[in-house]
């Protein structure tokens, strides 16, 4: 990361197009309308895969050890669309929410970390239905959803930080090196959260030339990455002033095993965070403002970094992390577009230039790889690449601009 002004937690929607979901209590559900799931610490297994939009009813029932929960994910499979969490061992909650047509997943997590079992299609199919409701109550949903997919980025990266961690410490640089872009991009998309939290994102990913210029501790996925690619004799330093191998040295054994110890403990913090009472008050304060604000936040972290290379001045990864801030970014407008769209032609004719900014910078990234097969080296784009990349987001950028304006008009 590079140094800035913290940014306060987001707070996100997913309204209009998408659906609005609460949990309700098993009993306000109608049982002849539910569909059932079984969560076990293997499978998920959901009595239908598709259903007629409007109202769904999901009686979800734990029959593995420890607690679970449930998910239906938009077609992205990163969009929360409908959750219902804690579900203790052998009991039953419901989910409840209004669905539009689409396709969508279902998915279950037992022990709430990882990315889940028994990910499976789910598709609604009928008209578009017209949601009704006071706007607070909307809102409030709005919140909730947002807080679920934080709350879902976190549990993965926990896992994923462990086994990333494992590898570090063990010396087995080959494969951490494999998983560090992957691990990093559930961290880039929720990265503002961290941010709020004082000096949690500096322990956790400041680069070195940061953490020296304010005098601090460097830890974290940077202090990492170098051990991993162990700089040329002549390199230099991000700054493009300070040589690489001034005042450092390739971590022993020991120090590894304090730097990705520390890593796990900060990722932790930053799960205990999401998971607590203050997380879920700053968010119900944010309001839809910070969702606007998120999105055009994370968008400046590639504006700020990434798209200059200097976020994984060592392994180059950074399009990679480009990548995952902009899928948050989208994320954020995403949940938000119809708070927008609701402000008459205006507001709709800004939701669609935002929408096709996203589209545009999407293409262009997708010449270069995916998160999940892996991008280029930063090193390979030219002059002309990294251009169209500054164009493309720089046209964004202005619209995304307006958007916190539009949605509290």
């Amino acid at each position: 990361m590079t140094p800035r002004r913290l940014i306060p937690a987001l707070a996100v929607t997913a309204l209009g197009a998408l659906a609005l979901s609460g949990c309700v209590a098993k009993s306000d559900a109608a049982a002849t309308d539910a569909l059932t799931v079984s969560s076990t610490a293997s499978a998920c297994d959901v009595s239908g895969d598709a259903a007629t939009s409007g109202t769904l009813t999901f009686d979800v029932s734990n029959k593995g050890d420890d607690v679970t929960e449930f998910y239906l994910l938009a077609e992205d499979g990163l969009r929360i669309v409908g959750e219902v969490e804690n579900i203790a061992p052998g009991t039953s909650r419901t989910l409840t929410l209004v669905a539009q047509p689409g396709e969508y997943f279902t998915v279950c997590k037992p022990g709430m970390t990882g990315d889940g079992v028994g990910r499976a299609a789910f598709t609604v199919s009928g008209d578009t239905v017209a949601l009704t409701g006071e706007d607070a109550e909307q809102k409030q949903q709005a919140v909730d959803l947002y807080a679920a997919f934080v709350k879902d980025q976190v549990g993965q990266l926990v896992p994923a930080v462990s086994d990333f961690v494992a590898a570090y410490e063990s010396g087995d640089d080959e494969t951490a090196r494999t998983q560090f872009a992957q691990v990093r991009a559930y961290y880039e998309r929720i990265e503002p959260v961290a941010e709020a939290l004082g000096d949690l994102d500096p322990r956790i990913d400041y680069r070195e030339v940061d953490a020296v210029a304010e005098g601090l501790d460097w830890t974290g996925f940077h202090r990492i990455e170098k051990d991993l690619w162990v700089p040329a004799a002549d390199a230099l330093n991000a700054d493009g002033e300070t040589p690489a191998w001034q005042d450092w040295a390739p971590s022993t054994t020991d120090e590894r095993a304090a730097y990705g110890d520390q890593l796990i403990a900060d990722v932790q913090e930053l799960y205990d965070y999401v998971h607590g009472d203050d997380f879920a008050s700053t968010l119900a304060d944010q309001g839809i403002g910070g969702i606007s604000n998120g999105a055009i936040a994370l968008l400046d972290e590639v504006a700020t970094g990434k798209i200059q290379g200097e976020e994984d001045w060592w392994s180059h990864t950074d399009l990679s992390d480009f990548a995952a801030n902009v899928e948050g970014s989208k994320m954020a407008f995403s949940l938000v577009r119809d708070f927008a769209e609701a402000q008459g032609d205006d507001g709709a004719a800004l939701a669609d230039e935002i929408d096709g900014g996203y589209a545009d910078l999407e293409a262009a990234l997708a010449q270069y790889g995916s998160l999940d097969a892996g991008f280029v080296s930063y090193t390979d784009l030219s002059d002309d690449d990294k251009r169209e990349l500054t164009d493309l987001i720089n046209a964004l950028a202005e619209p995304l601009a307006q958007l916190t304006n539009t949605v509290l008009a």
